[in-house]
Protein backbone atom coordinates (compact mmCIF):
# COMPACT_ATOMS: atom_id res chain seq x y z
CA UNK A 1 0.00 0.00 0.00
CA UNK A 2 1.28 3.64 -0.54
CA UNK A 3 0.70 5.47 2.25
CA UNK A 4 1.37 9.46 2.99
CA UNK A 5 2.11 9.65 6.74
CA UNK A 6 1.70 13.26 7.68
CA UNK A 7 3.96 14.17 10.83
CA UNK A 8 5.94 11.61 10.09
CA UNK A 9 9.44 12.90 11.49
CA UNK A 10 7.43 13.28 14.73
CA UNK A 11 7.30 11.04 17.65
CA UNK A 12 4.63 9.02 17.41
CA UNK A 13 4.68 9.41 13.13
CA UNK A 14 8.71 8.28 13.04
CA UNK A 15 7.77 5.17 14.48
CA UNK A 16 4.73 4.61 12.39
CA UNK A 17 6.53 5.16 9.44
CA UNK A 18 9.45 2.68 10.65
CA UNK A 19 6.81 0.32 11.23
CA UNK A 20 5.13 0.65 7.73
CA UNK A 21 8.25 0.41 5.95
CA UNK A 22 10.06 -2.38 7.90
CA UNK A 23 7.21 -4.57 8.88
CA UNK A 24 4.62 -4.10 6.62
CA UNK A 25 5.96 -3.36 3.71
CA UNK A 26 3.86 -0.33 2.83
CA UNK A 27 5.47 2.27 0.88
CA UNK A 28 5.84 5.64 2.51
CA UNK A 29 5.94 9.49 1.87
CA UNK A 30 6.52 11.19 5.40
CA UNK A 31 5.09 15.10 4.69
CA UNK A 32 6.64 16.69 7.67
CA UNK A 33 6.99 20.23 8.34
CA UNK A 34 10.19 19.78 10.70
CA UNK A 35 9.12 22.20 13.17
CA UNK A 36 11.14 21.72 16.50
CA UNK A 37 10.22 18.58 17.93
CA UNK A 38 10.20 16.92 14.44
CA UNK A 39 13.56 14.53 14.09
CA UNK A 40 14.78 13.39 10.74
CA UNK A 41 17.74 11.33 12.82
CA UNK A 42 14.61 9.07 14.47
CA UNK A 43 14.15 7.59 10.64
CA UNK A 44 17.73 7.01 10.01
CA UNK A 45 17.04 3.60 9.80
CA UNK A 46 14.58 3.86 6.39
CA UNK A 47 15.87 6.96 5.32
CA UNK A 48 17.67 5.03 2.37
CA UNK A 49 15.12 2.59 2.11
CA UNK A 50 13.41 2.41 -1.79
CA UNK A 51 9.79 2.33 -0.13
CA UNK A 52 10.38 5.52 1.93
CA UNK A 53 10.60 9.25 0.95
CA UNK A 54 10.37 12.42 2.82
CA UNK A 55 8.82 16.17 1.70
CA UNK A 56 9.45 18.80 3.92
CA UNK A 57 6.07 20.56 3.85
CA UNK A 58 3.32 22.76 5.69
CA UNK A 59 -0.18 20.71 5.77
CA UNK A 60 -1.90 24.39 5.39
CA UNK A 61 0.15 24.72 1.95
CA UNK A 62 -3.09 23.78 -0.14
CA UNK A 63 -0.71 23.92 -3.48
CA UNK A 64 1.72 21.58 -1.68
CA UNK A 65 -0.41 19.30 -0.50
CA UNK A 66 -2.24 18.81 -3.98
CA UNK A 67 1.47 18.37 -5.66
CA UNK A 68 2.24 16.00 -2.81
CA UNK A 69 -1.15 13.93 -3.58
CA UNK A 70 -1.11 14.00 -7.50
CA UNK A 71 2.52 13.15 -7.26
CA UNK A 72 2.65 10.26 -5.31
CA UNK A 73 -0.68 8.90 -5.98
CA UNK A 74 -1.46 7.27 -2.24
CA UNK A 75 -3.91 4.46 -1.84
CA UNK A 76 -4.43 6.19 1.94
CA UNK A 77 -3.39 9.09 4.01
CA UNK A 78 -2.57 8.94 7.82
CA UNK A 79 -3.03 12.14 9.52
CA UNK A 80 -0.55 12.34 12.50
CA UNK A 81 0.73 16.33 11.82
CA UNK A 82 -0.45 18.41 14.83
CA UNK A 83 1.16 20.38 17.51
CA UNK A 84 0.72 18.18 20.02
CA UNK A 85 2.07 19.79 23.77
CA UNK A 86 -0.45 20.90 26.19
CA UNK A 87 1.99 23.26 28.19
CA UNK A 88 2.61 25.08 25.50
CA UNK A 89 -0.80 25.35 24.10
CA UNK A 90 -1.77 27.37 27.19
CA UNK A 91 1.26 30.09 25.94
CA UNK A 92 1.12 29.84 22.68
CA UNK A 93 -2.70 28.67 21.49
CA UNK A 94 -2.51 30.37 18.25
CA UNK A 95 0.15 27.55 16.48
CA UNK A 96 -2.67 25.00 17.47
CA UNK A 97 -5.12 26.30 16.09
CA UNK A 98 -3.60 27.14 12.20
CA UNK A 99 -1.72 23.65 12.27
CA UNK A 100 -4.38 21.22 13.89
CA UNK A 101 -7.61 22.60 12.60
CA UNK A 102 -6.60 24.42 9.41
CA UNK A 103 -4.11 22.41 8.34
CA UNK A 104 -6.51 19.07 8.74
CA UNK A 105 -8.85 21.27 6.71
CA UNK A 106 -6.57 21.63 4.08
CA UNK A 107 -5.99 17.90 3.97
CA UNK A 108 -9.32 17.35 3.99
CA UNK A 109 -10.10 18.99 1.30
CA UNK A 110 -7.10 18.51 -1.03
CA UNK A 111 -7.94 14.45 0.00
CA UNK A 112 -11.57 14.62 -0.80
CA UNK A 113 -10.69 16.28 -4.48
CA UNK A 114 -7.80 13.96 -5.13
CA UNK A 115 -10.13 10.96 -3.99
CA UNK A 116 -12.87 12.13 -6.30
CA UNK A 117 -10.50 11.83 -9.22
CA UNK A 118 -10.06 8.51 -8.67
CA UNK A 119 -12.15 5.31 -10.11
CA UNK A 120 -13.09 2.06 -9.67
CA UNK A 121 -11.64 0.02 -6.77
CA UNK A 122 -8.97 3.23 -6.29
CA UNK A 123 -11.60 5.12 -5.09
CA UNK A 124 -13.39 1.83 -2.95
CA UNK A 125 -10.40 1.31 -1.35
CA UNK A 126 -9.23 4.56 -0.62
CA UNK A 127 -8.95 5.82 3.27
CA UNK A 128 -8.11 9.00 5.28
CA UNK A 129 -7.12 8.02 9.31
CA UNK A 130 -7.50 10.78 11.04
CA UNK A 131 -5.03 10.32 14.35
CA UNK A 132 -6.77 12.58 17.35
CA UNK A 133 -6.17 11.78 21.22
CA UNK A 134 -8.66 10.77 24.40
CA UNK A 135 -7.87 14.58 25.36
CA UNK A 136 -10.99 15.88 23.24
CA UNK A 137 -12.77 13.87 25.98
CA UNK A 138 -12.18 16.08 28.82
CA UNK A 139 -11.79 14.73 32.48
CA UNK A 140 -12.98 11.94 33.93
CA UNK A 141 -13.78 11.12 37.69
CA UNK A 142 -12.49 7.98 39.51
CA UNK A 143 -14.40 5.74 37.85
CA UNK A 144 -15.34 5.03 34.57
CA UNK A 145 -13.61 4.83 30.85
CA UNK A 146 -13.55 6.91 27.22
CA UNK A 147 -15.59 5.19 25.05
CA UNK A 148 -15.97 6.18 21.56
CA UNK A 149 -19.44 7.64 22.46
CA UNK A 150 -18.17 9.94 25.19
CA UNK A 151 -18.93 13.66 24.45
CA UNK A 152 -16.17 16.04 23.29
CA UNK A 153 -15.28 18.14 26.39
CA UNK A 154 -11.82 19.36 26.34
CA UNK A 155 -10.05 21.60 28.17
CA UNK A 156 -6.53 22.87 27.10
CA UNK A 157 -6.12 24.83 23.74
CA UNK A 158 -4.17 21.86 22.46
CA UNK A 159 -7.62 19.49 23.34
CA UNK A 160 -9.78 21.75 21.73
CA UNK A 161 -7.87 21.53 18.48
CA UNK A 162 -7.76 18.52 18.19
CA UNK A 163 -11.76 18.02 19.03
CA UNK A 164 -12.41 20.77 16.46
CA UNK A 165 -10.38 18.78 13.60
CA UNK A 166 -12.24 15.41 14.35
CA UNK A 167 -15.34 17.08 13.93
CA UNK A 168 -14.17 18.24 10.86
CA UNK A 169 -12.77 14.86 9.62
CA UNK A 170 -16.43 13.39 10.86
CA UNK A 171 -18.15 15.80 8.79
CA UNK A 172 -16.21 15.56 6.03
CA UNK A 173 -17.43 11.38 5.67
CA UNK A 174 -21.04 12.62 6.39
CA UNK A 175 -21.45 15.63 4.28
CA UNK A 176 -19.24 13.86 1.20
CA UNK A 177 -19.26 10.49 1.98
CA UNK A 178 -15.52 10.67 1.98
CA UNK A 179 -13.42 7.51 3.65
CA UNK A 180 -12.29 9.06 6.68
CA UNK A 181 -11.43 6.68 10.32
CA UNK A 182 -10.49 8.45 13.26
CA UNK A 183 -8.55 7.34 16.46
CA UNK A 184 -8.03 8.24 19.73
CA UNK A 185 -4.88 7.39 21.72
CA UNK A 186 -4.24 7.32 24.91
CA UNK A 187 -0.41 9.11 26.77
CA UNK A 188 2.20 7.16 24.18
CA UNK A 189 5.89 6.64 25.53
CA UNK A 190 8.84 5.12 24.41
CA UNK A 191 11.89 5.78 22.20
CA UNK A 192 12.70 8.69 20.42
CA UNK A 193 10.12 11.15 22.12
CA UNK A 194 10.48 14.37 22.41
CA UNK A 195 12.55 15.43 25.86
CA UNK A 196 9.69 18.38 26.68
CA UNK A 197 7.21 15.16 27.24
CA UNK A 198 7.28 13.53 30.96
CA UNK A 199 8.71 10.41 30.97
CA UNK A 200 11.60 11.97 28.62
CA UNK A 201 12.17 14.49 30.71
CA UNK A 202 12.34 13.01 33.92
CA UNK A 203 14.71 10.43 32.74
CA UNK A 204 17.15 12.97 31.49
CA UNK A 205 17.00 15.26 34.25
CA UNK A 206 17.45 12.08 36.70
CA UNK A 207 20.09 11.63 34.50
CA UNK A 208 21.43 14.40 34.68
CA UNK A 209 20.57 15.09 38.47
CA UNK A 210 18.25 17.90 38.28
CA UNK A 211 15.07 17.97 39.91
CA UNK A 212 12.41 15.96 38.72
CA UNK A 213 9.00 18.53 38.97
CA UNK A 214 5.80 17.11 39.73
CA UNK A 215 2.99 19.19 38.76
CA UNK A 216 0.54 19.53 41.92
CA UNK A 217 0.47 16.30 43.86
CA UNK A 218 0.97 13.91 41.32
CA UNK A 219 -2.30 12.49 41.35
CA UNK A 220 -3.52 12.99 37.66
CA UNK A 221 -4.17 9.67 36.30
CA UNK A 222 -3.12 8.65 32.73
CA UNK A 223 -3.35 5.62 30.61
CA UNK A 224 -0.23 4.92 29.01
CA UNK A 225 0.36 3.41 25.80
CA UNK A 226 3.62 2.14 24.29
CA UNK A 227 3.85 3.94 20.88
CA UNK A 228 5.02 0.51 18.72
CA UNK A 229 1.09 -0.93 19.96
CA UNK A 230 0.44 2.66 18.79
CA UNK A 231 1.28 1.88 15.14
CA UNK A 232 0.29 -1.49 14.73
CA UNK A 233 -3.12 -0.12 15.77
CA UNK A 234 -3.44 2.40 13.37
CA UNK A 235 -2.52 0.00 10.34
CA UNK A 236 -5.03 -2.26 11.82
CA UNK A 237 -7.72 0.35 11.64
CA UNK A 238 -6.33 1.97 8.47
CA UNK A 239 -6.91 -1.35 6.49
CA UNK A 240 -9.82 -2.90 8.47
CA UNK A 241 -11.62 -0.40 10.32
CA UNK A 242 -14.97 0.31 9.51
CA UNK A 243 -15.72 4.07 7.18
CA UNK A 244 -17.35 6.64 9.63
CA UNK A 245 -15.95 5.11 12.75
CA UNK A 246 -14.01 6.34 15.74
CA UNK A 247 -11.57 3.46 17.43
CA UNK A 248 -9.65 4.02 20.89
CA UNK A 249 -6.79 2.64 21.55
CA UNK A 250 -5.37 2.62 24.90
CA UNK A 251 -2.84 0.15 26.90
CA UNK A 252 -4.97 -0.27 29.89
CA UNK A 253 -2.07 1.28 31.95
CA UNK A 254 -3.79 3.73 34.49
CA UNK A 255 -0.87 4.98 36.49
CA UNK A 256 -0.74 8.46 38.17
CA UNK A 257 1.75 11.25 37.33
CA UNK A 258 3.88 10.33 40.91
CA UNK A 259 3.58 6.83 40.05
CA UNK A 260 5.78 6.80 36.77
CA UNK A 261 7.98 8.78 37.90
CA UNK A 262 8.77 7.00 40.90
CA UNK A 263 8.90 4.00 38.36
CA UNK A 264 11.43 5.71 36.56
CA UNK A 265 13.11 6.26 39.69
CA UNK A 266 13.28 3.03 40.68
CA UNK A 267 14.92 2.34 36.89
CA UNK A 268 17.59 4.82 37.36
CA UNK A 269 18.69 3.49 40.63
CA UNK A 270 19.38 0.26 39.08
CA UNK A 271 20.07 0.89 35.50
CA UNK A 272 22.37 4.32 36.44
CA UNK A 273 23.50 3.78 40.40
CA UNK A 274 25.56 7.23 40.40
CA UNK A 275 23.28 9.82 42.05
CA UNK A 276 21.37 7.32 43.32
CA UNK A 277 18.14 7.31 45.04
CA UNK A 278 17.19 9.31 42.38
CA UNK A 279 13.51 9.96 43.86
CA UNK A 280 15.39 12.37 46.09
CA UNK A 281 15.42 14.63 43.06
CA UNK A 282 11.43 14.76 43.06
CA UNK A 283 9.99 18.28 43.61
CA UNK A 284 6.30 18.95 43.61
CA UNK A 285 5.25 22.49 41.63
CA UNK A 286 2.41 24.42 40.71
CA UNK A 287 0.16 22.41 38.71
CA UNK A 288 -0.94 23.20 35.09
CA UNK A 289 -3.88 25.82 34.52
CA UNK A 290 -7.02 23.33 33.61
CA UNK A 291 -4.70 20.17 34.52
CA UNK A 292 -7.11 17.44 33.21
CA UNK A 293 -7.57 14.52 36.35
CA UNK A 294 -7.70 11.83 34.98
CA UNK A 295 -7.76 10.22 31.26
CA UNK A 296 -8.65 5.88 30.84
CA UNK A 297 -9.45 4.37 27.57
CA UNK A 298 -12.01 1.68 26.75
CA UNK A 299 -10.02 -0.43 24.19
CA UNK A 300 -12.89 -2.44 24.00
CA UNK A 301 -14.36 -1.84 20.21
CA UNK A 302 -10.47 -1.68 18.53
CA UNK A 303 -9.81 -5.25 20.44
CA UNK A 304 -13.08 -7.35 19.62
CA UNK A 305 -13.93 -6.12 16.32
CA UNK A 306 -10.58 -5.96 15.22
CA UNK A 307 -8.36 -7.88 17.50
CA UNK A 308 -6.05 -5.68 18.45
CA UNK A 309 -3.95 -6.05 21.63
CA UNK A 310 -0.89 -4.04 23.21
CA UNK A 311 1.72 -6.47 23.49
CA UNK A 312 3.85 -4.29 26.14
CA UNK A 313 2.58 -3.28 29.87
CA UNK A 314 3.47 -0.71 31.39
CA UNK A 315 6.34 -2.61 33.19
CA UNK A 316 8.01 -3.76 30.43
CA UNK A 317 7.29 -0.35 27.92
CA UNK A 318 9.01 1.89 30.64
CA UNK A 319 12.22 -0.67 31.68
CA UNK A 320 12.40 -0.34 27.16
CA UNK A 321 12.27 3.20 27.20
CA UNK A 322 14.66 3.90 30.57
CA UNK A 323 17.19 2.00 28.72
CA UNK A 324 17.11 3.51 25.16
CA UNK A 325 17.48 7.32 26.87
CA UNK A 326 20.51 5.97 28.63
CA UNK A 327 21.84 4.12 25.57
CA UNK A 328 21.25 6.79 23.18
CA UNK A 329 22.75 10.20 24.29
CA UNK A 330 23.66 10.80 20.73
CA UNK A 331 19.78 11.31 19.45
CA UNK A 332 18.50 13.25 22.46
CA UNK A 333 21.94 15.37 23.54
CA UNK A 334 21.53 17.70 20.39
CA UNK A 335 17.92 18.26 21.63
CA UNK A 336 18.92 19.03 24.93
CA UNK A 337 21.54 21.49 24.26
CA UNK A 338 19.94 23.15 21.32
CA UNK A 339 16.31 23.18 21.18
CA UNK A 340 14.81 22.51 24.81
CA UNK A 341 17.05 21.96 27.70
CA UNK A 342 14.18 21.40 30.21
CA UNK A 343 12.11 24.87 30.95
CA UNK A 344 8.91 24.42 32.36
CA UNK A 345 6.14 25.43 30.07
CA UNK A 346 2.64 26.41 29.98
CA UNK A 347 3.09 29.35 32.58
CA UNK A 348 1.97 32.85 32.55
CA UNK A 349 3.58 34.94 30.26
CA UNK A 350 5.75 37.15 32.44
CA UNK A 351 7.10 33.86 34.27
CA UNK A 352 7.17 31.38 31.49
CA UNK A 353 9.52 35.12 29.67
CA UNK A 354 11.64 34.63 32.43
CA UNK A 355 11.70 30.64 32.30
CA UNK A 356 12.57 30.37 28.87
CA UNK A 357 15.49 33.70 29.45
CA UNK A 358 17.03 31.28 32.26
CA UNK A 359 16.84 28.20 30.09
CA UNK A 360 18.29 30.11 27.21
CA UNK A 361 21.24 30.99 29.69
CA UNK A 362 21.60 27.70 30.75
CA UNK A 363 21.73 26.71 26.93
CA UNK A 364 24.42 28.92 26.08
CA UNK A 365 26.63 28.19 29.23
CA UNK A 366 26.07 24.61 28.37
CA UNK A 367 27.58 25.01 24.84
CA UNK A 368 30.54 27.96 25.83
CA UNK A 369 31.82 24.53 28.24
CA UNK A 370 31.77 22.80 25.87
CA UNK A 371 33.55 24.64 23.22
CA UNK A 372 35.99 24.57 25.84
CA UNK A 373 36.69 21.83 26.69
CA UNK A 374 36.90 21.17 22.52
CA UNK A 375 39.62 23.64 22.55
CA UNK A 376 41.80 21.99 25.44
CA UNK A 377 41.15 18.70 24.05
CA UNK A 378 42.77 19.90 20.35
CA UNK A 379 44.95 22.24 21.78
Amino acid sequence: MKIIVTGGAGFIGSALCRYLVNEVGDSVLNVDKLTYAANLSSLEMIADDENYQFLQADICDNAAMEKAFSDYRPDAIIHLAAESHVDRSITGAAEFIETNITGTFTLLDVARKYWQSLEGSDRENFRFLHVSTDEVYGSLGDDGLFHETTAYDPSSPYSASKAASDHLAIAWHRTYGFPVLISNCSNNYGPYQFPEKLIPLMVLNALSGKDMPIYGEGNNIRDWLYVDDHARALRLILERGRLGEKYNVGGRNEATNLEVVQGICELMDDMHPEGAPHADLITYVADRPGHDMRYAIDATKLETELGWRATDNFKTGLEKTVKWYLDNQNWWEPLSMNVYGGQRLGLPADAQEKAEAEADAELEAVAEAAAEIEFEVSA
